[in-house]
Formats: C-alpha cells, sequence, structure tokens
C-alpha cells in the first residue's frame, strides 16, 4: 500500500484528490488535524476516526487533537472545569487506543483562541459571513434545536483553527463536510490557503441502519463498556444477511451497520479476521479482508448471528486498553 492508499483507505472523500495526492508524495512530517468536543467518554465514532489517524501517522504525517474546549463551551456541553476533566481523559483514551504518542500532540482551543490576533481574524471573518451561511456549516453539529449566536461562531473558529494549529491536512466525519467548504470558502478572504480536507464516513445507527450512529440517541458503543454490554448492544444491532438492505417501511435507505463496523474498525486493525463456529455449522470461517466477509454474508455462508459474535470480539478487543485507562483514571 502507498502513502496514497494509506492516506485515503476508507475515506469517505478527499477535497481534493490532487491536494491529498501532492500531500502523499512527500507525507513525512506533514500535519493533520481533527477537532473534538470534549464531550463523554469515547465511542466508536471517534475510533472510526482514530482509525485514520494511525493510517496517517503509518504514512509519515504528525497528528495535532484539537480537544476544543471553547468550542464545547459555546455549544452548552457544560462549565469549563466539566469540560476539562472530560479533555484529559479523552487525551489517555485516543493514546490507549493506539495512537502513536511521540508524533501526537493535544492541543486545547483555550491556549490560541482567546489571543488578540485569533480574535482579530476571528472579527474579519465574521464580516465576510452570513448568519444563514454560518447556520447551514453548523446544522449537522449543534446542540439543540434553537440556533445560538455562539453556533454561528462555531464554525468560523473550526476554519480558523486550521490556520493557527498550522496543518496541512484537516479530519472530520463527513457531518463536519459543510464546516470544512466554508473554510475552504472564508479562509482565502482572510489572505490564508484553503486548507486539504479528508472525510471519514458515518455508521448508521447500530439499532435500524438508518441515519447516524449517536452518543445520544438509540444504540452506541463506548470505550467504557463492558464485554457484556457490547456483546448485548452488537448481538441487538441491525444486520440482515446483505451489504445492502432494502429501505426501511417509510422508505429510507439504510446500511449494515455491522459490516461498517468490521470494515471501518476491525479489518484497519487486524490482518485476519476469525468467526467461530461449531464443526456443525461448518468450522471457523476466516477472512483475510472485509471485502470476503461480505460476499460470504451475501451468499449466505456466514450468518448473520456468527458475523455478530465475532464482532462483539473483535470489538471488546479494541476497546479494553481505553477501558482500562478509564477504570485507572477514575481509581
Amino acid at each position: 500500500m502507498d502513502a496514497y492508499e494509506r492516506i485515503t483507505r476508507n475515506a469517505a472523500e478527499v477535497v481534493t484528490e490532487e491536494e491529498v495526492e501532492a500531500l502523499a508524495e512527500e507525507p513525512d512530517g506533514k500535519r493533520a488535524y481533527v477537532g473534538y468536543e470534549p464531550s463523554g467518554v469515547l465511542h466508536i465514532g471517534h475510533l472510526l476516526t482514530a482509525n485514520k489517524l494511525i493510517d496517517l501517522q503509518d504514512a509519515g504525517f504528525d497528528v495535532t487533537i484539537l480537544l476544543a474546549d471553547v468550542h464545547a463551551y459555546l455549544n452548552d456541553k457544560g462549565s469549563f472545569e466539566e469540560i476539562r476533566e472530560t479533555a484529559e481523559r479523552m487525551q489517555e483514551q485516543f493514546l490507549a487506543y493506539g495512537l502513536d504518542e511521540d508524533a501526537t500532540e493535544f492541543r486545547y482551543g483555550s491556549e490560541f483562541q482567546n489571543d488578540e490576533d485569533y480574535v482579530l481574524d476571528l472579527h474579519g471573518l465574521e464580516r465576510e459571513t452570513s448568519i444563514s451561511r454560518a447556520e447551514r456549516a453548523m446544522s449537522e453539529i449543534k446542540s439543540g434545536e434553537t440556533a445560538k449566536v455562539s453556533q454561528a461562531v462555531y464554525p468560523l473558529m473550526q476554519a480558523l483553527d486550521i490556520e493557527y494549529l498550522d496543518v496541512d491536512l484537516a479530519i472530520g466525519g463527513m457531518e463536519q463536510r459543510k464546516v470544512h467548504m466554508l473554510a475552504r470558502d472564508v479562509l482565502p478572504k482572510a489572505e490564508y490557503e484553503a486548507p486539504t480536507c479528508l472525510h471519514t464516513p458515518l455508521i448508521a445507527d447500530l439499532e435500524t441502519g438508518v441515519g447516524k450512529m449517536s452518543s445520544s440517541e438509540g444504540i452506541n458503543i463506548s470505550m467504557e463498556d463492558s464485554a457484556e454490554e457490547i456483546e448485548e448492544k452488537v448481538n441487538g444491532a441491525f444486520c440482515p444477511p446483505s451489504a445492502d438492505p432494502d429501505p426501511d417501511e417509510d422508505g429510507v435507505e439504510r446500511e449494515n451497520p455491522v459490516l461498517q463496523v468490521f470494515e471501518y474498525h476491525v479489518f484497519p486493525r487486524v490482518d485476519t479476521v476469525v468467526v467461530e463456529r461449531p464443526d456443525e455449522y461448518g468450522g471457523d470461517l476466516t477472512y483475510d479482508s472485509y471485502a470476503a466477509l461480505e460476499a460470504d454474508l451475501d451468499s449466505g455462508e456466514l450468518h448473520p448471528a456468527d458475523a455478530k459474535s465475532a464482532l462483539a470480539d473483535y470489538l471488546d478487543d479494541l476497546i479494553a486498553p481505553g477501558r482500562e485507562r478509564l477504570r485507572e483514571l477514575r481509581a
């Protein structure tokens, strides 16, 4: 796998391909960044992005993780004291998950977002951006139903963060796409370069296969879940014998979240997946690629219940180091 393939593996979108190809020509020492509001325990949505960060480190990138305390405050996620405590736990969990500590820098937004130059640049972007444009950028990630002034400023700060962190590549899930497109539009107006962006896929709701998995709604898997809790949640997941499920009764398109988790969480971290089965049901199945596992589920060779059982075991192996680190922090 060459640098470009590793950088773009399992990406839903890169903006633009030509810019990413240029980064891949000499990736050593390049800098990638992702920002997270410190608002709770890491869940497998975070871990999907963490897999991409590990890919980037393997390709030669240094990684900056912005623990966006000011953003969390603006998005009504608690007091600064509560947010900072959560941020400290998140940092430990990311490292426990497998990021290279020597190639990972953690930054707090409050380290630079109150500086005079940053604030003046922010005011400049506010003058260039309509309220409706800012609201559209924030629509996928805001808290609550009522738009607030703070939530209009939020995406402009995300745009400036890319410049002030001096990074070459901005990472985010597809829910961040509107923010990144806003950044590509407004930063050149402040005489900064438009950022190169990479967006990771969204995992569908585990129970229904519709929309996206959320830490606030439906079933989610977090780093503090026990092996038994992971098994229960995975066993209850929507998993038809198909990678392309039929729409639900309302005509809403669905994904197979069990297959998505195999593709975006498990196979990037292990070379071989073994699905254990009794001899009377054909014995164990071994997969060296996600495509082979998907094909067997489609054909009926792999039963959804066996796929779920294997997924629960592999997820527990991936999550266990973070779960243990949480226990140590709370001891």
